[in-house]
């Protein structure tokens, strides 16, 4: 059959008679007929975990198709193929992931399994029309990973005490913030795993599941069956839940259930995008909760980001000089010898200098003085400058320079991600 010729089926694939027909109708060139598509799609899966790569995208242009992993946050070129390589390329990505190869002109998401030395890779993949063909990205998420406590996230001693006593509260909400890909479903995950299932009963709402937790009872959203994020929440409440994990409060409805939830006895974790912690509570309200409601509701907010660490590999000390003007962004004179640290490329980081990421991040626990602040509906820089002078608060921005002292990133890298 022309479409084993193709290369784009393994022994033990099963195509549907439409996804057969749509390549034996296609314009497939006649060099790229024995192309070994599979073998091709497979060495990209294994080298992007290989590369501790988080996503993949084949990015169709005028005369090729680029493939760029993104590792620690950052996207690498990593090879171009001819033009010509593009349709095959995405039929196979499409048939392992149950998706209609037939269908160019429009979005679609799939995923598959993948085997890799006995842990199983969950792959999510979403297609997308653009004017060269179809960019496709895979997330690649490890089901079996080992997550980090929250000791091990990278957070000061003072950050992950504030974490650890908003935990031993009975009742209320608390947010993790930040923009996307900042480390916010790992940091739940792992505020999850601080308590004793075999004494609660927990349970998540995610979107979809990411990593499988043993004893934690775990529900994907399924908007096409009716299972959204509020109707979800509203089942959840009456399984006698202790502590009920939401994926992501994205709108008004899940919202008001997330808080009642709060109110009537469960503790409950979720995520807000916002940039720093005050302004979670200011975006609830702007959402149309009432401020009485999310003062008495939310009892502390986790604002976090991930920055990349100096390669351990390649690291080097450079001395700053004394009218260095980074002297002032650190809050040191021009008498201060200090000693900052950067990566100069090696083979193991890809000569980027740095290799893997930690988390810097803030905590608002949210006391009667910021409750007041709430019902007067006060701007979250207001919140702010109470916090820094009646409250000694520590910010995202004094936790990133706090690495940067200790060698452990860049100003560069600080600068980028605030």
């Amino acid at each position: 059959m022309k479409l084993r010729r193709l290369g784009l089926l393994e022994p033990n694939d099963v195509s549907d008679t439409g996804a057969v027909e749509a390549i034996e109708n296609s314009n497939s060139k006649p060099e790229l007929e024995y192309v070994p598509v599979v073998g091709f799609v497979n060495s990209i899966i294994e080298q992007a975990v290989k590369d501790r790569a988080s996503d993949i995208h084949l990015e169709p242009e005028e005369k090729g198709v680029c493939i760029r992993f993104r590792i620690d946050g950052i996207l690498r070129k990593i090879t171009k193929l001819p033009i010509e390589a593009l349709n095959p390329v995405v039929s196979r990505i499409k048939i392992m992931s149950g998706l209609d190869i037939a269908k160019k002109r429009l979005p679609q998401d799939g995923h598959f399994n993948y085997t890799i030395d006995e842990s199983i890779i969950d792959i999510r993949v979403s297609t997308f029309p653009t004017v060269y063909g179809e960019k496709v990205v895979l997330r690649l998420l490890d089901k079996k990973l080992n997550l980090l406590r929250i000791e091990e996230l990278g957070f000061t001693d003072r950050i992950f005490h504030d974490i650890q006593r908003l935990l031993k509260k009975a009742y209320g909400m608390i947010l993790v913030t930040g923009p996307t890909g900042s480390g916010k479903t790992t940091t739940m995950y792992s505020m999850i795993r601080s308590f004793n299932s075999t004494q609660n009963n927990i349970v998540t709402l995610e979107d979809p599941v990411e990593y499988l937790i043993e004893g934690i009872n775990q529900t994907s959203i399924n908007p096409r069956a009716g299972l959204t994020f509020p109707v979800g929440i509203r089942s959840i409440l009456r399984q006698d839940p202790d502590i009920v994990m939401v994926g992501e409060i994205r709108d008004l409805e899940t919202a008001q259930i997330a808080i009642r939830a709060a109110n009537t006895g469960h503790l409950l974790l979720s995520t807000l995008h916002t940039g720093d912690a005050p302004s979670a509570l200011t975006r609830l309200i702007e959402m149309g909760i009432e401020p009485y409601l999310v003062a008495s509701s939310v009892i502390g907010i986790i604002s976090q980001r991930l920055v990349r660490k100096v390669c351990r590999s390649c690291i080097q000390g450079i001395e700053l000089p004394p009218k260095a003007p980074e002297r002032e962004f650190l809050g040191l004179s021009a008498d201060d010898k200090v000693i900052l640290h950067k990566g100069r490329g090696c083979y193991a980081c890809g000569y980027t200098g740095y290799y893997g990421r930690v988390a810097i991040g803030e905590v608002l626990t949210v006391t009667d003085p910021i409750r007041r602040m709430v019902l007067n509906k006060e701007s979250a820089n207001g919140m702010l400058e109470y916090l820094k002078t009646n409250e000694d608060y520590s910010t995202l921005l004094e936790n990133g320079i706090s690495k940067v002292k200790q060698g452990i990133t860049t100003i560069e890298e600080i600068a980028r991600c605030l």
